[in-house]
């Protein structure tokens, strides 16, 4: 059952499409990137032609020639030029240098190829609100269009100035009465002025000379505005247009459909993927046949490691499932409660972070996978291979745009593939009431496309919830029984730098017939909901006392509408972005409590930052810092959610470049990445612990470190790591002296370090600095390998005052030492090992050290980085020393890293 063999997020194929009936045509101006790449995005969508915008072909690089023959060499027509505006009802000298404009261009048209040329109702200043006017002025471009084989479409947008609805338009055209005259019908333009799209039924067939496709919420912002900038793909949104499709039909049009959709995540996103999208919307629109009836959710599956695995399948045994089955040949183990059942998949996987769960795939069962593969084809959905014994069950699947295996399954012949080792209980759960997920919002449209056309779900409006963390966008869709409900959410407005702890949160919801009960059975795992909610329930609904009592005692969210209620409470958060909810609909209820939801997020937020901060075990005796040095190629905010994800409470940040050859991330001068990096610390809960490296040698004045330390007190900085590389004792002590007393107003220590290959090498003469500087806020940093490198004595460490440390570096080292200062400083920056893979004496050294000190991660691999990355290793250098430092005693589930 393993779904993610090697599959890449979102699959690109060559698509067999199998279209017939009319013409099919992408607008480029729908598209990102150049000419060229918009080209070989429609042809790489099987569109049979483009509509080429004036933008496109002015900016172009090929001359007219060259634009026709790599259409023709892709197998595309150039199906209309759009557009040509601001021509008629204007003055005569306006009228002439139009005239003469239109013949310069229409020769350029002809040479590409060109048939249809759009020309949009004059917003000029210079025209008048004449039709007569109107018409004989087209009446005259049009006979200089003839002469080049073109013809004119005229279109009226829906904000024109005179002429702004189709049936005006058809006046003017018929008025005018040249056959090189008709009309352009843009589905948004006809259906935001006449819903119904009458105006087109009595327009002829043969005087419809283009046709263009596009869909839009209802809304109340300009119409200028929506119509350049919020278009929507056909079916995503409001409008009739499949209406609109069919009065086209009933006119005897027989010309090209040009999907024409301004809108501008589209117009930012990979260009093959949003083609692809837009032949998926015309293909639906045009219809793929009935899909086949949904049974329901089979199963979800999760993709997880040896970090989340057993925080999810703690949860799933708190919420009564039982571990039933275990695949024969993959490392998959199936969970099961009633009809709900979760596939846990061990294996390795390169898309998903380690200690991260997330849905990978669902199994929908429907009456005839065969017919349900053969229709997702024709829409463009990707058939996944899949690796398989001969004996295991050969179930189809396809991906959906995020990557997520969709499999197709008519019965639970599947189950054969899993040993059973448990036997499936009732505790109240029946089955998968519906799944959550969160995608980007550049990915949002496609998904919901994906899953209305590809599955025939039925998708709702599109919701606003006032979540925390700014607006979040909710669009449900399900199938006409109810059978199969998938939830989608994205935050419109997210850019990066603020964002709940959880990204792109995902759940999977259990239905149950009593949720009061299921949630006394889960207890203390049931997420916590601040009683402030209850006050405000209480309010809104007058609720029986004792029935609100029992909502309150167990953090049951709570909703009602004239067809019924809707009680659900959650579990936390689980490896990262998962988490389980439990369901119950009464009456007729068909929403997802949409009031309770920011309620929801606000507590998983709280939670999640608290577990951050809570040691993880009951005998954990320190927090962990990651110093930056172990991850130099991630950028200070990269550094913290790298912190964050890998379970340490702190950072140490590098704010000043010590070797020409490192990257430097200066937030002391870069107000920009000051504001992005204060966010991500609030984001998360990471604090910073200390700043580095104030490094003061016989040139350097302490003075000129005031911004640096002024920068770390601005993102809660408690240390400044110093180093003296002077052979001047005087000279150093009192230059230290100064800038303890330049730290102490900004609640900053200085904690002195001593590399062996400077001028203050060992602990000594960083005892003899301190004693001389005399100073409050005085402190020596212990980095291990530095102080097993000097030689320096453990038993004059233990005799030092405790008030002297405030952290210490942990790392380990090879035992040989470099005979040379370049060994001893290319070890220290580039090959240092995890604490218990070297020669260093660490339970001497850190035993001498005053209790619970932060352990600040200094283990800087070169090797190791390239490898597997600046994340990746700062969660290994957590994991392993923490192992080794103070070995964990079994958890619940509850307890685990999350």
């Amino acid at each position: 059952m393993m779904t993610l063999d090697g599959m890449s997020r979102r699959p690109v194929m060559n698509y067999p499409v199998r279209s017939s009936g009319k013409r099919l045509a992408i607008a480029t101006h729908c598209l990102s990137g150049t000419l060229e790449d918009k080209l070989a995005a429609a042809a790489a969508a099987r569109f049979h032609g483009v509509e080429l915008a004036e933008s496109d072909l002015v900016s172009s690089s090929w001359g007219p020639r060259r634009i026709r023959d790599e259409c023709a060499r892709r197998g595309l027509a150039v199906d209309a030029y759009q557009a040509f505006a601001d021509f008629e009802a204007v003055p005569p000298d306006v009228l002439r240098a139009n005239l003469r404009r239109a013949e310069r261009i229409f020769a350029v048209l002809e040479e590409i190829g060109v048939r249809t040329v759009v020309v949009s109702s004059s917003m000029s200043a210079d025209a008048v609100d004449d039709d007569e006017l109107a018409a004989e002025h087209l009446r005259a471009l049009a006979e200089v269009a003839a002469r080049g084989g073109l013809r004119l479409a005229y279109e009226a947008p829906a904000w024109g100035r005179f002429v702004s609805t189709a049936a005006h338009a058809w006046r003017i055209v018929r008025m005018a009465d040249h056959p090189a005259l008709g009309l352009c019908l843009d589905s948004f333009h006809v259906l935001i002025k006449d819903p119904e799209a009458r105006s087109v039924r009595v327009v002829p067939g043969d005087k419809i000379f283009h046709v263009q496709l596009a869909d839009a919420p209802w809304a109340t912002m300009d119409v200028v505005e929506q119509s350049r900038h919020h278009r929507l793909l056909p079916g995503l949104g409001e409008l009739d247009v499949a209406a609109f499709a069919r009065h086209v039909d009933g006119t005897g049009y027989d010309g090209p459909l040009s999907l024409e959709v301004s809108n501008d995540v589209y117009r930012q996103a990979d260009p093959r993927h949003a083609a692809i999208n837009g032949m998926r919307s015309v293909l639906d629109l045009k219809g793929a046949g009935e899909p086949p009836e949904l049974t329901g959710i089979v199963f979800t599956e999760l993709a997880v490691d040896d970090i989340s695995g057993p925080e999810v399948s703690g949860a799933l045994a708190a919420l009564g499932f039982v571990h039933a089955g275990r695949h024969r040949s993959k490392p998959v183990e199936l969970w099961q409660q009633g009809t709900a059942r979760i596939l846990l998949n061990f294996a390795a996987q390169r898309t998903v972070a380690p200690g991260t769960a997330t849905v990978c795939a669902l199994a929908v069962g429907t009456a005839d996978p065969a017919r349900a593969t053969e229709r997702a084809e024709r829409l463009l959905a990707p058939v996944l291979p899949r690796l398989r014994r001969p004996e295991e069950a050969d179930l189809a699947s396809i991906a959906a745009p995020d990557g997520t295996s969709i499999f197709l399954v008519r019965d639970n012949g599947w189950l054969q593939d899993f040993e059973t080792v448990g036997i499936p209980a009732g505790n109240g759960i029946d089955g998968i009431d519906h799944l959550s997920l969160t995608d980007s919002v550049d990915d949002f449209d496609e998904c919901t496309l994906f899953y209305r056309a590809v599955l025939g779900l039925h998708a709702e409006r599109t919701t606003e919830i006032a979540a925390p963390f700014g607006p979040i966008l909710s669009r449900a869709a399900a199938d006409e029984a109810r059978r199969v409900r998938i939830a989608l959410h994205t935050a419109p407005m997210r850019r990066g730098d603020w964002a709940p702890v959880i990204p792109n949160p995902q759940h999977v919801a259990f239905r149950t017939g009593d949720a009061i009960a299921a949630a006394r059975a889960l207890g203390a795992h049931v997420l916590r909901i601040p009683g402030n909610y209850y006050a405000d329930l209480d309010a809104r609904f007058e609720l029986e006392p004792g029935f609100l009592a029992e909502l309150r005692a167990h953090s049951i969210l709570y909703d009602r509408d004239e067809h019924g209620a809707y009680l659900h409470f959650s579990t936390e958060m689980l490896g990262h972005r998962v988490f389980f909810a439990v369901v119950q609909r009464l009456g007729g209820y068909d929403g997802y409590g949409p009031a309770g939801a920011p309620v929801r997020m606000a507590a998983h937020r709280e939670r999640r930052l608290l577990k951050l901060r809570e040691r993880k075990e009951p005998d954990q005796r320190h927090d962990f810092s990651l110093a930056h040095l172990t991850a130099l190629s991630l950028s200070p905010p990269e550094l913290v959610d790298a912190a964050a994800e890998a379970g340490y409470r702190y950072v140490g940040l590098r704010l000043t470049r010590v070797t020409p050859q490192e990257p430097h991330y200066p937030l002391a001068t870069d107000p920009a990445l000051m504001r992005t990096m204060k966010v991500r610390l609030a984001a998360t809960g990471i604090e910073v612990l200390d700043i580095e490296l104030a490094r003061i040698g016989p040139g350097e004045n302490p003075a000129d470190f005031q911004r640096f330390l002024e920068a770390g007190a601005e993102l809660g900085a408690r240390h400044v790591i110093c180093q003296l590389p002077d052979p001047d004792r005087a000279r150093k002590t009192d230059r230290f002296a100064l800038l303890c007393e330049m730290a102490r107003p900004l609640g900053l220590t200085v904690d002195l370090e001593f590399p062996s290959w400077t001028e203050t090498p060992d602990l000594d003469s960083a005892v003899r600095v301190l004693r001389g500087a005399a100073q409050p806020n005085a402190g020596i940093l212990v980095d291990l390998l530095h102080f097993a490198r000097s030689g320096s004595s453990v038993a004059d460490l233990r005799q030092l005052p405790a008030e002297w440390f405030h952290f210490v570096h942990v790392c380990d080292a090879p035992p040989a030492v470099p005979p040379t200062n370049q060994g001893l400083i290319h070890t220290a920056r580039f090959e240092r090992l995890f604490p218990g893979e070297g020669g260093i004496d660490i339970p001497g050294i850190l035993g001498a050290l005053p209790p619970g000190l932060p352990y600040a991660l200094e283990i800087p691999r070169a090797t190791l980085v390239a490898q597997v990355g600046g994340k990746e290793h700062a969660r290994l250098a957590f994991s392993k020393a923490r192992d080794h430092l103070e070995p964990r005693k079994d958890a619940r589930w509850t307890d685990a890293p999350s």
